[in-house]
């Protein structure tokens, strides 16, 4: 138990330092505390080159630990279901200070992948210096990494689903209950640095009629494709970028350059896509504005990402999402249909492409729920996310998380029995399920 409040506690602390580190700096060179605001109030060529020189920083940073590797959600899902494979909390920390110059500067990146991260590693460390075994071990990384995930968006129970259908893709008791415990603890910690309430404010979106389960249905259809086509241009594009053989940290300088001119034109595009999420929610963005930062916020993503800047996916994919669904409910609306208001729509497209992206549908869900402390839209959500992960597997058989692990040729299959990884080249039978 005392290893598991260590872990969560270094979890949420990590959460609040480099929260507040963003913020503090944001503060002391534009004299406000969010990256949108600042990159509105700087002059064109600032947003271009702003974004270069944190990329450039970065790519350095990245290249410097680039031969130990590892630090990915990618790793420590690898870590807890098969056991192996070392997540190193230097390593983590270093691509989590490299994220905070990527994301400082303007890049069009999520900073929910270094809190995330090292939250694994933490549970990693932590489990040695106790002389943990490999079992308790594991825990502790599932434990750990749930509790980066609370600590990044205020949403315990979302986190604990992303464990449970992500990183281990089973449930067992042994499993769920330190990460109850631990999620429990960094949300305490971090709510007490930032507040108790949802981070994308409390909203009463309404479901006007039974019947309008057909417009979230088909919400779940356009978010479920777009953020399929985002995901795709991510890989596509990176896929050129190392065909090109440009060097790092030029790589990702040039991303950033890329993020930057974005930038010049929609600074909305910049940081993590918190800000003007939070007025496509309230239903007070224009409809024209929010078409061109979907389109403008996946390009800025793809070039920060797809050119090596070290950074989480999963809030510029809520905004993509949103941004879908928006323009659904306006549309619905614009035809006189008796539909609820556009911002409901956005926030079941936040799900929808998110689990979409993710193959975990009750994560998403929880998570649009508890980011809004929306109750109303249960059953939309619910429906949606479940709409747009079977479209999505349908489309492809790989989540964002699972794609990187068959890259690097570590598979397996989830049955009714558990988790079964294929039968190797030798022809030797496989190894026993494992829970």
């Amino acid at each position: 138990m005392l290893a598991l409040v260590v872990v969560a506690i270094a979890a949420g602390g990590f959460a609040i330092l480099f929260r507040g580190a963003l913020s503090l700096v944001l503060r002391a060179v534009s004299g406000v505390t969010n990256v949108v605001d600042a990159m509105t109030a700087a002059d064109w060529w600032w947003r271009l080159v702003f974004p270069m020189l944190g990329a450039l920083v970065a790519g350095t940073l990245s290249l410097l630990i680039a031969k130990r590797g590892g630090g990915g959600v990618s790793d420590v899902m690898e870590a807890v279901a098969l056991g192996r494979g070392r997540l190193s909390l230097r390593v983590t920390v270093v691509k989590s200070i490299a994220s905070w110059c990527a994301i400082v500067s303007g890049g069009s990146l999520g900073r929910e992948g270094p809190l995330i991260q090292f939250g694994g590693a933490a549970g990693h460390m932590v489990g040695d210096r106790f002389g943990l075994d490999a079992e308790a071990r594991r825990v502790l990384i599932a434990a750990g990494t749930a509790a980066g995930f609370a600590a990044a968006y205020n949403t315990p129970i979302a986190a604990v689903a992303f464990v449970l259908e992500i990183v281990t893709g089973i449930i067992v008791i042994d499993t769920v209950v330190p990460t109850l415990v631990a999620t429990v603890i960094s949300t305490v910690l971090t709510r007490a640095a930032v507040g108790v309430g949802p981070i994308y404010g409390t909203r009463a979106f309404v479901l006007h009629r039974n019947g309008e389960l057909f417009a979230y249905a088909g919400v779940a259809v356009v978010a479920c494709l777009v953020a399929f086509g985002f995901t795709r241009l991510i890989t596509l594009t990176e896929r050129g970028i190392k065909a090109s053989k440009i060097p790092a940290p030029w790589k990702q300088a040039l991303g950033g350059m890329g993020a930057g001119a974005i930038i010049i034109a929609l600074p909305a595009v910049a940081g993590n896509g918190y800000e003007p999420l939070n007025h496509i929610l309230d239903g007070t963005s224009a409809v024209t504005l929010v078409a061109w930062l979907l389109v403008a916020k996946a390009f800025a993503t793809t070039s920060s990402v797809a050119s090596g800047s070290p950074g989480g996916i999963f809030t510029p994919t809520l905004l993509i999402g949103g941004c879908a669904g928006y323009l659904f409910g306006a549309a619905l609306q614009a035809a006189n249909l008796d539909v609820g208001p556009p911002g409901g729509y956005a926030l079941v497209g936040m799900a929808a492409a998110t689990a979409a992206a993710t193959h975990a549908p009750l994560m998403a869900a929880m998570l649009a729920f508890e980011l809004s402390g929306d109750y109303a839209v249960v059953l939309p959500l619910v429906l949606a996310t479940a709409i747009a992960t079977a479209l999505a597997r349908t489309l492809g058989r790989d989540s964002i998380y699972m794609a990187e692990l068959r890259a690097r040729g570590v598979t397996w299959e989830l049955t009714m029995a558990g988790r079964e990884m294929p039968v190797s080249d030798d022809n030797s039978p496989p190894p026993r399920p494992t829970r």
